[in-house]
């Protein structure tokens, strides 16, 4: 029987007539509706007819999360006064409210809302685009961004406007950037409408609970414990302030594991909801208490599109963890980052869904305004491996015809492509093969589906099944760090993680088993008994084909092959006893020891006991890169031998002649290599000249130019030069470091040509070689000694060398030997003047000028009066214009 009562007292039923009149008009809608006024539940009931209103549709609503995809399904079917999965027998079909997530289905011929996570929409948009037998969509919880999600949008309009027009859109949620959604929906047609339900259940007090001390912000994966402490003594002041159940966000598990640890004590039952948790205990959670007060501990999987029974109140931690992407080296690292606003307003619409509530939230007011209005979305931030050959399979390698919020960065969807096109799933014009379409099939990281389909024939479907299944979800870190060693945990673990790892390995098994693509392929179990029976079966045994592939093979080389295949840019050697470098030159490190690490006796883990960290060679399987650090860290790995790493990574091996400049010198040598490790090398006796040629110009270039030879001639040369380029421009060319290193083929190609190490170079006279650069083809380099002289004959008959490595040429010269000079020398064609240093008879500077006659006039009479008596043996002449220059004493001048 319907429940009404709980139905009309639904805020979103006063914004139904609009929806249902976008929906037959436009065809598309956007729904703005508060957390807990009922768009999840009521508003895919109403659309499929099944409240009495309306015709009856077929309608598909689209969640983010299998825990949510669940509790939505559970939800409508209360309302309708039934629960999911039962009405009928299975032969008949299931009842009129079904959900299908990863590795489960309940849902049939008469299920006629069918909630499903974003993935499986996409799997079967890309093996029926038509979505025959569906009437409307509803992507719940849009504001999220997540890559799936996205896409699917993008498929479905695209759908929309060329095969099923009539196929009805709606893009719901809490808090979103409506008008772009509007203008997403609309397309050429222009914006599609807006509904808006206004108001909330119940309202929601917010209380502001800071720290009462700074705390240090998030990095990376680290959450300072002050924080953690404060939030737990935030559900203690809530336990004691209030009434009712209380839920706490936070951003991960181990923050969630520190919290509990906190509250230790406290007089409620403290329950523990991430996307890890078991299926039985987020149902338990749904279900609500037996009045035992709670209080529930969640990351963000509990933000939206369910009700946590009893809740009264939400603490917010104010932290989110999110996906962060190095592309250039291919690793990914959870990055702790502020929630978002609408984040917070999710988040907070939790405690009003059944009562009036409170929200308390573990930062300033002051401090809300300046926290992003929405999360990044993924496509901005995540790997677009999965991305791209989704669109690969649409038709639309590029993906720049796909109706997207936000267009894939250039740079990450080049790096995905580049990673589809080694594993054979995208051809050279970026189209997805045969092989590329069974591996999104898969429902699989295209990386494991490639680990899964290669390693098949190699190690047999099961084998290979079970350790990609290890490798979709990473096992929990009491299973230490060695692949193998939590593999063969996972095999008899009674714990959650088993019995989810059991379930897809199983699935993967059959899926793989099959030479193309059926039910299971695509990421979707078939319904009921017969499925899991099938299962249970001989399929996943009988996947191996009888061939026994792979019986030889040992669990450590079999968790070692797979996870080479999956990653084989991550194949490591060791550097040092812990320490490792990956075949795409990053470094890795394994990790310290850790407390209360869990690990079985005997077994591997991530402590200096570890079996990994004597291992030769690794096949990393699970690494990130904490902010700042230079070398990515191990989180799983596998032992292999060299022969596995070549193998599962042919296009990284290479053997050629390398000659480089390396640590101040040439180095030439034979090289075998896997990507950046070197496997074996000797060196070369008559290496290929351009190979020379390049290496001495790289050292060139990195070392600079005081590697040649610089006698005082040379840079004389330079001088001059650089001087005449200043002052004169072209043809007169630019003698600077970077102007010559950047045509250093055009001056120096004679020498270059036989140099062969750091020694030769140290023998080349700079100065011949630079001579070159004159313009001597238009005839110019012959006036060079006039522009710029090396030496300027002076009145005694001297000829003094210029310095021209100032700012003006300066001529230092005795100023006895410039009497009867009555102008300074020019250089430049007459357009500099040279700066005269005019010295004492010692040498020592006496004057500077650059207006002889001006000196002459004005001021030697001070110059003499100082030096006659110092120099009495030196001619001091009352008219030095008139008198005869010298460089000699008095004396010698009267002797002639």
């Amino acid at each position: 029987m319907i429940r009404r009562d709980a139905l009309d007292q639904l805020p979103v039923r006063t914004a139904l007539p609009a929806l249902r009149a976008a929906l037959d008009g436009p065809g598309s809608a956007v729904l703005c509706a508060p957390p807990g006024t009922g768009k999840t539940t009521s508003v895919p009931l109403d659309l499929a007819g099944l409240t009495g209103e309306g015709p009856v549709r077929r309608v598909l609503v689209a969640e983010p999360r299998r825990m949510a995809a669940r509790a939505a399904a559970r939800r409508m079917a209360w309302l309708l006064g039934e629960e999911v999965g039962t009405g009928a027998a299975p032969a008949q079909g299931w009842g009129p409210v079904g959900f299908t997530v990863r590795g489960e289905r309940r849902a049939g011929p008469r299920t006629t809302v069918e909630v499903v996570t974003t993935g499986v929409l996409l799997q079967r948009l890309q093996r029926d685009p038509e979505l025959a037998g569906v009437d409307v969509v509803v992507l719940d919880e849009c504001h999220e961004r997540h890559l799936d999600a996205d896409t699917s949008a993008a498929f479905l309009l695209d759908v929309r406007e060329t095969l099923r027009p009539e196929l009805r859109l709606v893009a719901a949620s809490a808090t979103t950037d409506a008008e772009g959604w509007a203008r997403l929906l609309g397309g050429a047609q222009g914006a599609a409408p807006v509904v808006e339900a206004t108001g909330v259940s119940h309202p929601v007090e917010v209380v502001w609970a800071p720290p009462e001390r700074p705390v240090r912000p998030a990095h990376g994966t680290r959450v300072d414990p002050a924080l953690l402490t404060h939030v737990a003594g935030v559900v203690r002041r809530a336990l004691r302030e209030r009434t009712g159940d209380v839920l706490c966000f936070l951003p991960g598990v181990g923050e969630i594991g520190r919290v509990a640890g906190e509250l230790a004590g406290v007089d409620a039952e403290v329950l523990q909801v991430h996307g890890r948790a078991p299926a039985e205990v987020q149902d338990a959670v749904l279900a609500g208490g037996d009045g035992v007060r709670r209080v529930v501990l969640a990351t963000s999987v509990a933000e939206s599109s369910l009700t946590v029974p009893g809740v009264r109140v939400v603490v917010d931690s104010g932290l989110a963890r999110v996906p962060r992407t190095d592309h250039a080296r291919g690793l990914s690292a959870l990055t702790t980052v502020r929630a978002s606003r609408a984040a917070a307003r999710q988040r907070a619409g939790r405690a009003g869904r059944e009562a009036p509530g409170a929200v308390y939230r573990c930062w300033a007011e002051g401090e809300d305004g300046r926290l992003p209005a929405f999360p990044d979305p993924e496509i901005r931030v995540a790997d677009l491996t999965a991305f791209a050959l989704q669109a690969a399979c649409w038709g639309d390698p590029a993906a720049d015809g796909l109706a997207l919020l936000d267009a894939p960065p250039a740079g990450a969807l080049a790096a995905a492509r580049e990673v589809l096109t080694a594993i054979g799933a995208v051809d050279g014009a970026g189209r997805a093969t045969e092989r590329g379409v069974r591996m999104a099939r898969l429902g699989l990281h295209p990386r494991l589906a490639r680990a899964l389909l290669d390693g098949a024939p190699e190690v047999g479907v099961r084998r290979a099944a079970e350790v990609v299944a290890l490798l979709s979800e990473e096992p929990p870190r009491a299973y230490g760090d060695d692949l193998a060693a939590a593999w063969r945990t996972a095999r008899r673990g009674g714990d959650a993680y088993g019995a989810r790892w059991r379930q897809e390995a199983r699935r993967l098994a059959s899926a793989a088993g099959e030479p193309r693509g059926g039910s299971g392929a695509g990421g979707e179990p078939r319904s009921g008994s017969a499925a899991a029976g099938e299962s249970r079966g001989g399929s996943a045994a009988g996947a191996d084909g009888g061939r026994g592939a792979g019986a030889q093979l040992t669990d450590d080389a079999v968790a070692g092959l797979v996870a080479a295949l999956a990653f084989p840019e991550r194949v490591a050697r060791a550097r040092r006893k812990g320490s490792y470098l990956m075949a795409s030159g990053t470094g890795a490190e394994l990790a310290g020891a850790q407390a209360g690490g869990g690990h079985r006796p005997g077994s591997s883990g991530p402590g200096d006991g570890s079996g990994l960290r004597d291992a030769e060679w690794l096949a990393v399987a699970v690494a990130d890169r904490p902010v700042a650090a230079a070398s990515a860290r191990v989180r799983l790995a596998a032992v292999i031998d060299e022969e596995t790493a070549c193998a599962a990574a042919p296009a990284l091996y290479a053997s050629g002649e390398e000659v480089r400049w390396s640590e101040g010198d040439v180095v030439a040598r034979r090289v075998t290599r896997l990507g950046a490790i070197e496997l074996a090398a000797r060196p070369l006796t008559a290496p290929d000249p351009g190979l020379l040629r390049d290496a001495v110009v790289s050292g060139l270039r990195r070392e600079g130019l005081g590697l040649l030879r610089w006698p005082a001639a040379a840079v004389s040369l330079r001088q001059r030069m650089a001087f005449v380029h200043r002052e004169l421009g072209a043809p007169w060319p630019d003698v600077s470091d970077a102007a010559l290193l950047e045509c250093v083929e055009e001056w120096l190609g004679v020498e270059l040509g036989r140099a062969r190490r750091r020694a030769d170079l140290e023998r080349v006279d700079a100065g011949q070689a630079l001579a070159r650069l004159l313009p001597w083809a238009t005839g110019e380099a012959a006036r060079f000694d006039e522009l710029a002289p090396e030496r300027i004959e002076v009145p005694s008959g001297s000829r003094v060398r210029v310095d021209y490595g100032g700012a003006q040429p300066v001529l230092a010269v005795k100023l006895q030997e410039l009497f009867g000079w009555q102008e300074s020398p020019r250089v430049a064609g007459g357009r500099v003047p040279v700066l005269v240093h005019l010295l004492s008879p010692a040498g020592r500077p006496a004057a500077v000028t650059a207006d002889l006659a001006s000196f002459w006039r004005d001021g030697y009479r001070s110059v003499r009066a100082e030096l006659r008596g110092r120099y009495p043996k030196h001619p001091w002449p009352e008219d030095p214009s008139a008198a005869e220059p010298t460089r000699h004493t008095s004396a010698r001048l009267k002797r002639g």
